[in-house]
């Protein structure tokens, strides 16, 4: 039988067993210590090892299958708040905040490596003449950010009016002028590594090919009323 879990704000975390049939509320006294409400935003598991981050600052870690969770250490000065992590081997994780700063551990959380060198305000900041628009509009953070197998991101500008890719190895994000007349809702990767994406009012793209490609209307589908969802099954 599949299990799950769904997370929520004021520490919400609900477990289920069954296939989703049932959930029960699990409590994780870590993050019920202080005078903080926390949203957890994303949640990811290897094997029995899991990951939980989110907003205020926090980083939970289970080696149990999540039977219980240890509260991990953070800096002070994360830039962003984290809304992202991907569980990618024993004892390591990958993380993202909402300013584009990607983190890699591979100690259970307490050392971790920058994998870019500068946030996006910053690298907008250096192209804001290179021709991306509504580059001069940036907020400063991520409305989404989806992960591919292969350990690329694509990540949705606040606004919806560009987006940005990165990929192992890089030292910046790439920002990309949006293909679609309407502004993008969501971004995420196809099995087959091309790239899939929601615009506002609705509307879903498939790109032409794998990667990142300036051709997305050739598979067009008119959908109403989405749930945006990425369920985490371990």
């Amino acid at each position: 039988m599949v299990s799950g879990f769904l997370l929520g704000t004021r520490q919400t975390i609900l477990e289920t067993k069954d296939g989703g049939n049932t959930w029960v509320p699990r409590s994780i006294p870590s993050a019920e210590d202080e005078d903080f409400n926390y949203r957890f935003n994303s949640i990811s598991f290897k094997g029995k090892e899991g990951w939980i981050v989110g907003k205020p600052a926090i980083l939970l870690y289970t080696s149990n299958a999540g039977e219980s969770w240890e509260r991990m250490p953070l800096s002070a000065q994360l830039p962003g708040d984290m809304v992202y992590i991907k569980a990618t081997g024993e004892k390591s994780a990958e993380m993202v905040t909402d300013q584009g700063a990607i983190y890699v551990t591979s100690n259970r959380g307490y050392n971790w490596k920058a994998a870019v060198q500068e946030t996006v305000s910053a690298t907008l900041n250096r192209t804001v003449s290179s021709g991306i628009s509504g580059a001069s509009y940036y907020t400063g953070t991520f409305n989404t950010v989806n992960r591919s197998p292969d350990g690329s991101y694509v990540a949705v500008s606040s606004r919806g009016n560009f987006y940005l890719t990165w990929q192992p190895g890089q030292p910046f994000w790439q920002p990309h002028n949006r293909a679609v007349a309407r502004r993008i809702q969501n971004m995420g990767w196809r099995a087959d590594g091309g790239l899939w994406l929601l615009v506002r009012g609705g509307g879903l793209y498939l790109s032409k090919g794998t990667g990142v490609s300036k051709h997305l209307r050739i598979s067009t589908y008119e959908v109403y009323g989405f749930i945006d969802s990425t369920p985490t099954v371990k």
